[in-house]
């Protein structure tokens, strides 16, 4: 017997602003009990609809059903920067309407849930972006709801994190609704993949995992391909037969109009072909070129060790085409050192006065927010003409609607690929990457991978995706766990 259904969208239209479509009479059923991916394009809009569900944003047409006494829990990208100062304890109290008194034990049962501990009194922004990532599970979790939205929950996340919160799904025994571009995590949990196209701006239900999902759709495509070529074959006999019966006069002109009417039936019985899941293009960071001799040295690192800052010697020496790995767990301090590296605070590192550092930050705040795309490349690449910018921006899938978006409102996909972007106008002698995955289409990521592996600079790459890593000329391998 069918599960009863708990969330209906029938219909739904939403959109930003006047001109900014995002989803047009869309139709779908989430049915409890069920374990659901939704998978779309960065900036599709698939984080708009868990708003939708959740309350927090109203449709525009159509008609959203929730069932009665279903409560609802949101597990978002990021922390919000306003929670940012707040202590553990504060945070998990913002993740209700009302106060609730004894949280503590409430705290601890879902930090152990998603293996996390920590002290109650501890700032959110001493947490590193693993961390942070269980934390926002967590505060989904506390609220012990009907439905669970995740959205993208594996960013940050480390091989441990990943294999445990996909046990948690395994045996999760409510409804979870994820949105993932993580296929190997999704294909162990998923029952069914809701797709929303970017282009018809519709959503598709799939059955199966992402692996079926894709068959499926080749086997579509190479139907509406097949179709449509008959269709257009049969659309030039009737156009070219509708000319020459025009020419005859009489009669004939009626039958013209008939065979010109015929073909522009035709014409709209096309299949919509699948725009959407474009990949960017392949694309190069050029290297500063008046940068040689040690790019950077570095022999001490600070690691957290027993919850402390602990020194440890190292011997690192880069130049010029040579690739560093830093590996290690969530909370060891690999963004930490990161970042003392390019604010130059790093008490055992140089970097060369003259080199020009490229970061790519997970949060994006290397990134002006409230400064549109089109004034940031011009910031960056110092009077660029028109044409390149735009070449360049359509390259990273950065329509011209979205050159004229503040950073600010791109969605966190859009963010990442705007951060690559950046990259490539800056041209940089040493390249430092924290987690360049994350909240990318996994569809990029073999693009992204190849620039990386063909960039002539020196990189510091810290990523916890084997798979994306293994694409990536490596020389040398810093694993932080042996100083643990």
């Amino acid at each position: 017997m069918a599960e009863e259904v708990i969330v209906r969208f029938n219909g739904v239209s939403f959109e930003y602003g006047a001109n900014t479509k995002i989803l047009d009479e869309v139709n779908f059923s989430i049915r409890k009990n069920s374990k659901i991916t939704f998978m779309g394009q960065n900036g599709a809009g698939k984080s708009t609809i868990f708003q939708l569900i959740a309350g927090t944003l109203q449709a525009e047409s159509g008609r959203i059903s929730i069932a009665d006494n279903i409560t609802i829990a949101i597990a978002k990208q990021v922390i919000e920067y306003d929670y940012m100062d707040l202590t553990i304890r504060e945070f998990f109290q913002k993740s209700f309407k009302e106060k609730v008194y004894d949280i503590d034990p409430k705290i601890d049962t879902v930090l152990d849930a998603v293996n996390l501990k920590a002290d109650h009194d501890k700032i959110i922004k001493s947490f590193s972006g693993g961390q942070q990532a269980r934390l926002l599970l967590a505060s989904a979790l506390i609220q012990d709801s009907d439905l669970l939205l995740l959205d993208e929950p594996t960013n940050n996340l480390d091989k441990e994190g990943i294999k445990h919160l996909t046990k948690f799904l395994i045996d999760f025994k409510k409804t979870v609704v994820v949105i993932s571009h993580d296929a190997d995590f999704l294909n162990a949990f998923t029952e069914g993949v809701l797709y929303l196209d970017s282009y018809t701006k519709k959503v598709q239900w799939y059955q199966g995992d992402y692996y079926d999902v894709l068959e499926q759709v080749a086997t579509q495509l190479e139907k509406d391909a097949s179709k449509n070529a008959r269709l257009s074959k049969a659309i030039i006999d009737k156009k070219e037969k509708a000319n020459y019966f025009a020419n005859k006069g009489g009669r004939l002109r009626l039958l013209a109009k008939r065979m010109r009417e015929a073909a522009e039936d035709m014409e709209e019985n096309k299949a919509e072909s699948r725009k959407d899941d474009k990949t960017i293009r392949q694309f190069i960071i050029p290297v500063q070129e008046d940068v040689g001799g040690e790019i950077i040295n570095i022999t001490s690192l600070s690691i957290m060790k027993k919850h402390k800052p602990t020194n440890v010697k190292v011997n690192v020496s880069l130049y010029k085409n040579k690739h560093v790995l830093i590996s290690g767990p969530n909370g060891i301090g690999k963004s930490t050192l990161l970042e003392s590296l390019v604010h130059k605070t790093a008490k055992g590192a140089t970097i060369g006065s003259s080199v020009v550092v490229g970061y790519y930050k997970q949060d994006f705040s290397t990134l002006n927010f409230n400064e549109t795309v089109y004034q940031m490349m011009n910031k960056v690449a110092g009077g660029i003409d028109e044409q390149t910018l735009r070449s360049t921006a359509a390259g990273f899938l950065i329509t011209a609607d979205l050159l004229k978006t503040k950073i600010k409102n791109l969605s966190e996909g859009q963010k990442g690929l705007a951060s690559l972007m950046k990259l490539v106008l800056l041209k940089p002698g040493l390249l430092i990457l924290d987690e360049p995955t994350n909240h990318i289409n996994f569809r990029h990521l073999p693009v992204i991978a190849q620039a990386l592996d063909e960039y002539k600079g020196a990189m510091i790459l810290v990523s916890h995706v084997p798979e994306f890593v293994s694409q990536i000329r490596i020389d040398e391998e810093i694993d932080l766990t042996k100083f643990l």
